[in-house]
């Protein structure tokens, strides 16, 4: 078989993706069969190509399953940590904007009756 494109497989649903898994895992392992009974070097080399096409099948299955578990806990309070966006760790840790706006009630309290004076410039 030729090298998948992703463009086909990305249009293709979870059972046919399970479907041409199941053909190219086969087809490999009839590769393997002919390559120890005496393979050529054109076979070795369709190896290489097979196994490359069963990464890209496993590689769209999984994004199509992540993209539905994300889509099922859209708007949810908890999201499991395998779906939450991956970011740096200092960048996880952050405050959240809401956290960084609270403010303590005794500094809310000089805020509003110490505003900051206005004063005319003369220029």
């Amino acid at each position: 078989m030729p090298k998948a494109s992703m463009k086909e497989l990305t249009t293709m649903d979870k059972d046919g993706l399970l479907k041409q898994l199941e053909s190219y895992k086969n087809e490999l392992a009839d590769l393997r069969v002919k390559q120890m009974a005496s393979g050529t070097a054109a076979k070795l080399a369709h190896i290489k190509v097979v196994r490359k096409n069963i990464a890209r099948v496993l590689t769209t299955y999984n994004s199509k399953r992540r993209e539905e578990a994300r889509a099922s806990y859209a708007g949810k309070a908890f999201v499991p940590k395998t779906l939450r966006p991956k970011l740096t760790r200092a960048k996880r840790r952050a405050l959240t904007d809401a956290q960084k706006a609270k403010v303590v009630p005794r500094i809310a309290k000089r805020v509003n009756n110490f505003p900051m004076r206005k004063f005319a410039v003369l220029a």
